[in-house]
């Protein structure tokens, strides 16, 4: 039951007995100057006077910089006589609340208390403060304590409690009193409540509760569209946000930075591209967040065509990497991505302040082009300035020696990190340590790892372990890995592929038709394995395997043919273990034929654009390693591979990975 109002305090049991401050020495000052001022001219009414005066408590509490400052103007307020005025109390309670988080009680609430007939907005001031304070029992006691009183409340008592809800995860609580506002009516209209609504089933998941308020509201602002436009990004409904975006009157900056973010983020770099070079053609102004989403969008297309472009913006724009770390730190991961480590290394040498970001961007980089040293020189010479290494860096160096085969180093690397740097080992540093392991063979080691982790391994662990079993035919220890997975990630296709594959390697062709027979039943589909390379002008050709759509198909399968001949010519044989089927030698020669990285070579082959660039969705298996080497050195090209796991930079017949993938 909620305490009935009554005057239960004195005013020197609320306030202390402190000394005027200056602020209220200022206002006595200025009433006595208004007084002198009315009594040489025309004299405002009492009801004026006391309205400026309400004015100048406000604007008083208003910029109160404590606690016992706004308990001054309290007392003042009190001596006034104006302790009954709802606007100068309600504006108290909010400061109290809002600027200084005075707990609710005794002091706000009691000082509500005295208040003889509280109005709406009053009430609203305890509502939102419970709310704030995460008493949501109370605020919603004190609605229904205020709608028992007869009072109607007003459109932010129903914001503060929808935000109330939304802090807890209240749906059910949210959609009631989305009922009381449509039950007392004449809120429809009111654009604060809806956009607040539609943040309340955003927050709790219901999307088309969300778009239901959103197409039933008579006007909208930005907040309405760009909210929905930002959840349906989040949830990779990029369909959806598109229509509503393209219906959006004015794009402003946020409207058009969600697009070019939503699109990176769920995986469609083309489309995040064309959208902020139509940002830039309706000459809406940039910021960090649009650039580094746009530079996101570039190191997972892997084009170096898009990635000058870009930085060439962000210095017009003002956000150089030399004198901006978050542009730098992106633009670094960016190059490295698109197989420009000299790049990402330029990038890194001309930033003027560098950070734990800047340095484990590079770390990271290195390590995934298989220059392992330099990664861990890096590293080293980052310990010697007072920059600390994080989570990631760590992550940075750890790959670097399981892209190696530094087993020694990347041991004592992992030994120190809590030990000497204060860093604790995660579970993905623990995936590192398997993956490590794994990829030189020890695969009774990584197993180790695994059992004596001090926390549940997740897929990643197995995954790693898993696709050590699939390089070094252990199908055994993969077995086991599988089994897991198939509990953490029973749709995840690539463990079935994997697993597959292992037992295809050791000729188990029983278990390969069970296997691909159990993904069947689930309903997978496999992913087809993809290629695309950078042509003239930076045009991105992309390709499948086995496909011969393109439109020079007929070039490229020449080209393909010639290059296989000079390559048997020169000692090549076809490793026919990466045709994991059940099917004669010539069959597999003709499914590695048709491997999507082989076409993107051939095509690179045929236009002379000078290092040949192939960005590829799965990783490169060891046929067309073999195959990328000789051509390297048979037509004196370089040839950059990027699969899902590293670059492979080929050149004179040799790999920067010397053959440990």
């Amino acid at each position: 039951m909620m305490v009935s109002i009554a005057r239960t305090l004195t005013t020197s049991t609320i306030l202390p007995n402190v000394s005027i401050t200056p602020k209220l020495q200022h206002l006595q000052y200025n009433d006595k100057r208004s007084h002198e001022t009315l009594n040489r001219s025309i004299p405002l009414s009492q009801f004026e006077q006391t309205k400026i005066l309400e004015s100048q408590l406000v604007s008083l509490l208003d910029s109160s910089g404590n606690v016992n400052e706004s308990k001054q103007i309290h007392a003042h307020i009190i001596r006034k006589g104006l302790d009954q005025c709802c606007y100068v109390i309600t504006k108290l309670v909010r400061v109290l609340t809002s600027k200084f988080d005075v707990l609710m009680e005794p002091y706000p609430v009691r000082t509500f208390q005295q208040v003889k007939r509280p109005n709406p907005f009053l009430y609203t001031a305890l509502i939102r403060g419970y709310a704030m304070q995460g008493h949501l029992i109370k605020s919603v006691i004190m609605y229904n304590f205020m709608r028992r009183q007869g009072i109607s409340p007003v459109s932010f008592t129903f914001t503060s409690l929808l935000k109330a809800s939304n802090a807890v995860g209240g749906v059910r609580l949210g959609v009631q009193i989305h009922g009381q506002i449509i039950n007392l009516g004449g809120f429809g209209p009111d654009l604060y409540v809806s956009n607040t609504l539609i943040d309340m089933y955003v927050r709790c998941d219901l999307l088309d509760s969300a778009r239901k308020v959103f197409d039933e509201m008579p006007e909208r602002d930005a907040i309405s569209w760009t909210s929905l436009i930002v959840a349906y990004t989040r949830y990779g409904n990029m369909e959806e946000a598109v229509e509503l975006f393209d219906g959006l009157p004015m794009k402003d900056m946020v409207a058009w930075t969600t697009m070019v973010m939503g699109f990176s983020q769920n995986g469609k770099p083309r489309e995040a591209l064309e959208y902020f070079d139509r940002m830039l053609e309706a000459q809406v102004e940039t910021d960090e967040v649009t650039l580094a989403s746009v530079i996101s969008a570039c190191a997972q297309l892997g084009a170096t065509k898009y990635a000058k472009w870009v930085q060439d913006v962000a210095n017009r724009a003002g956000f150089g990497p030399t004198d901006n770390i978050v542009i730098g730190s992106a633009l670094i991961n960016m190059y490295s991505k698109c197989g420009c480590i000299e790049e990402a290394r330029n990038v890194f040498d001309k930033m003027k302040n560098k950070n734990v970001y800047s340095y484990s961007s590079l770390i990271l980089g290195l390590a995934m082009h298989g220059c392992a040293n330099e990664a861990i020189n890096l590293f080293e010479n980052m310990l010697k300035t007072d920059i600390k290494p994080n989570k990631v860096t760590f992550l940075g160096v750890l790959s670097a020696c399981s892209h190696a085969g530094l087993v020694q180093q990347g041991q004592n690397f992992f030994a120190a990190m809590e030990k000497e740097h204060g860093v604790t080992q995660t579970v993905d540093h623990y995936t590192c340590m398997v993956d490590l392991l794994g990829r030189a063979g020890l695969i009774e080691d990584a197993y180790d790892v695994i059992k004596t982790m001090p926390m549940p391994p997740h897929a990643g662990v197995w995954g790693a372990l898993l696709g050590a079993c699939r390089i070094h035919g252990k199908p055994e220890f993969a077995e086991i890995a599988a089994t897991h997975l198939f509990e953490l990630e029973p749709n995840a296709i690539g463990n079935y592929i994997l697993l597959s594959n292992t037992y295809a390697s050791a000729r188990k062709w029983n278990e390969v038709s069970r296997i691909r027979a159990l993904f069947r039943s689930k309903g997978l589909k496999k992913n087809p394995a993809s290629s695309w390379v950078e042509g003239a002008k930076g045009v991105i050709h992309e390709f499948f395997a086995g496909d011969m759509n393109h439109p020079r198909t007929l070039e490229i399968k020449r080209e393909l043919e010639d290059l296989v001949y000079k390559l048997t010519l020169d000692g090549y044989t076809p490793v026919l273990s990466c045709a994991p089927y059940d099917v004669n030698d010539d069959e597999k020669k003709k499914i590695l034929l048709g491997h999507s990285e082989k076409l993107a070579l051939a095509y690179g082959l045929l236009v002379d654009c000078g290092i040949i660039r192939i960005m590829k969705n799965v990783r490169i298996c060891e046929d067309c390693h073999v195959v990328m080497c000789g051509a390297s050195k048979i037509s004196g090209r370089e040839i950059i591979v990027r699969d899902n796991t590293r670059f492979h930079h080929f050149c004179n017949g040799e790999c920067s990975c010397n053959n440990f993938w």
